[in-house]
């Protein structure tokens, strides 16, 4: 499926997401592997299938690397993980297990197999969707110490918030039709 075929699956009441989709594919502040990898991730951190495939293919169309994909892919999984583990230290009302080391893996992240920058804006978007204020800050901080500007971040978000959306619709019209 393309991301046009996606889009043309989105009910009437979705229209926004569908233009919000077109014009996020079409951003500029991103590069393109960039901009693709945060649909990558953001799909893959909702789950659809459906959106997941479209998107794959509509960043593989756009000149994605393998390497890329796999590493959007890996953000994705690393703050699938994080994301819960961290939020939960956020919400536990005993400071003593900030204080634990987390003993997780996520070799990961010290070498993503592109550029850390990119990677971090993949992982902004993960974080995003899976709601870690944590994560959010601690990705944020290092994008900043890369540079990034705050419309650059921005973009991240807002692919990781309508490429949500656009799932959870997809999602819920394919479980009406069902």
């Amino acid at each position: 499926m393309s991301l046009d075929a996606l889009r043309e699956t989105l009910p009437a009441y979705a229209k926004d997401l569908s233009l919000n989709l077109s014009s996020l594919a079409s951003e500029t502040l991103l590069t393109d592997q960039q901009k693709w990898g945060a649909f990558v991730a953001s799909a893959h951190a909702v789950g659809a299938p459906g959106v997941i495939l479209a998107l794959e293919a509509a960043a593989t169309e756009a000149g994605s690397s393998p390497e890329a994909l796999n590493a959007a892919k890996a953000a994705s999984a690393m703050m699938g993980m994080n994301n819960v583990y961290y939020r939960a230290l956020h919400l536990l009302q005993n400071p003593e297990y900030r204080t634990l080391p987390a003993r997780l893996r996520m070799n990961i992240i010290a070498n993503p197999g592109v550029e850390k920058v990119d990677f971090e804006l993949w992982c902004m978007a993960g974080s995003a969707i899976n709601g870690c204020g944590a994560c959010l800050d601690s990705h944020e901080q290092e994008l900043k110490k890369h540079g990034v500007p705050n419309t650059a971040i921005q973009a991240a978000l807002r692919i990781g918030a309508v490429v949500n959306a656009v799932s959870r619709v997809a999602d819920a019209e394919a479980a009406l039709a069902a």
